[in-house]
């Protein structure tokens, strides 16, 4: 497994998700979203596993701050260019994704890892 994971440190489901992956002992790379921007060759990896409207948090301060809800913007860039726009834990291996914290998908992935 290359695992990463994306999210910030007052990210409570971060946190939870750090939490479980220490818990089995799976190495991941943590990447604080506000310290650090996401590459487009990441974003584009995700997006080989979910929507691009999966990745944006409509309910974050930056969507508030920058009135997205009514207006029209390119998504991949307003993503890029402000990376406190995402939802948060996204949950990286290889060409799979997931948003949020969904430790069924992980055990599934832990398993393949194995075989």
């Amino acid at each position: 497994m290359n695992l990463q994971i994306f999210g910030t440190k007052k990210c409570k489901d971060s946190k939870k998700a750090q939490l479980y992956f220490q818990e089995r002992r799976v190495p991941f790379q943590f990447i604080n979203l506000s310290e650090k921007e996401m590459s487009k060759g990441e974003l584009r990896s995700i997006l080989g596993s979910v929507s691009i409207d999966q990745l944006i948090d409509t309910e974050s301060k930056v969507y508030e701050e920058k009135n997205l809800k009514y207006m029209v913007y390119d998504k991949e860039e307003a993503l890029l260019t402000n990376p406190l726009l995402f939802k948060t834990p996204i949950i990286r291996d290889g060409k799979k994704a997931t948003i949020g914290y969904l430790p069924e998908i992980w055990k599934l992935w832990i398993e393949e890892s194995k075989k």
